[in-house]
């Protein structure tokens, strides 16, 4: 047991070190912007919604020590892939980049304590699935939220014309939808909200409007944006065509979920064959074989 946890230490100690070599170093440019954003923070108001995150900051803190040792930011393709997840707070990256040591630890010693036959075998499977299972889950909470973002979408589209058809412009409907569906769709009001924001820093509408369909990573929404693109350089009516792009969305929608109804009698047939069909057999055809070899005992007796 002691040679096992002197190798589970042992493989801590070389993920760190790879973790360590994999990690970006930082620039000057870096460095500068992370001390103007630290500056910002420190001065902005306390919101509601930092109040809820002093938490998951309390738990990076560790993770954002340790790594502002070796880079001053984390790596990008990673802020990035939390970005499509709906994760931005300066702290997500740490906590997950922190989870890649913590979760092949936790199970590698975990298996150490626990098994006792095999016990060099299961602990190398810990440490392979520890590892990877920080990926695993963000992939999956990257295509829930693009899942989220493009059934909500036709509603928010209906909104939105709604508000262009009472009189608001199209900034103040990108805020006025995202605020309303808050609460029924999260994710597509915290898109709306972004891209508002980054209007307000300076970036100009289409370019936010294109860093939304990036984020979103789905057909609708590069053809919603590029719906956009046309009708602004060509004038016409955004209402009439955010209403005619919202029923081919929901006629879309309605088509795909015949689809999967259609599809259903295809996925039924396997329990069908392995649950139902084998019980059936075995009510309707066990009591004849029982009276059958009934039968065949009495007539060779």
């Amino acid at each position: 047991m002691t040679l096992v946890i002197v190798f589970g230490v042992s493989i801590f100690a070389a993920l760190m070190l790879c973790f360590l070599l994999l990690m970006g170093r930082s620039s000057a440019q870096s460095a500068l912007l992370e001390q103007v954003t630290r500056e910002a923070r420190s001065t902005a108001p306390v919101t509601g919604p930092w109040k809820s995150g002093i938490r998951g900051d309390m738990l990076a803190k560790p993770f954002t020590a340790f790594r502002r040792s070796f880079a001053s930011e984390p790596n990008p393709e990673i802020v990035r892939r939390l970005l499509l997840a709906g994760y931005r707070k300066p702290y997500h990256a740490d906590i997950f980049l922190g989870s890649r040591l913590a979760v092949p630890a936790v199970l590698g010693l975990t298996v150490a304590l626990v098994f006792t036959d095999n016990v060099f075998i299961f602990f190398v499977i810990a440490l392979i699935v520890g590892y990877f299972a920080p990926d695993f889950w963000l992939s999956h909470a990257i295509n829930r939220r693009r899942h989220e973002l493009k059934l909500s979408l036709p509603d928010g589209l209906d909104l939105m014309s709604i508000c262009l058809e009472a009189g608001l412009g199209m900034d103040q409907a990108v805020v006025r939808v995202g605020q309303e569906l808050e609460m029924s769709h999260r994710a597509l009001s915290e898109e709306l909200l972004l891209i508002n924001f980054e209007q307000r820093a300076g970036v100009q509408r289409i370019a936010a409007w294109q860093s939304f369909a990036t984020r979103a990573g789905f057909e609708s929404a590069r053809s919603f944006v590029a719906m956009l693109i046309q009708t602004d350089r060509f004038g016409t009516p955004i209402a009439k065509s955010l209403g005619v792009f919202s029923d081919a969305l929901r006629t879309q929608r309605r088509q795909l979920a015949e689809e999967r109804a259609a599809k259903t009698t295809i996925k039924l047939v396997p329990p069908l064959v392995f649950c139902i069909f084998p019980s059936m057999g075995v009510v309707i055809v066990g009591p004849a074989f029982v009276a059958i070899k009934t039968f065949f005992a009495h007539f060779l007796h």
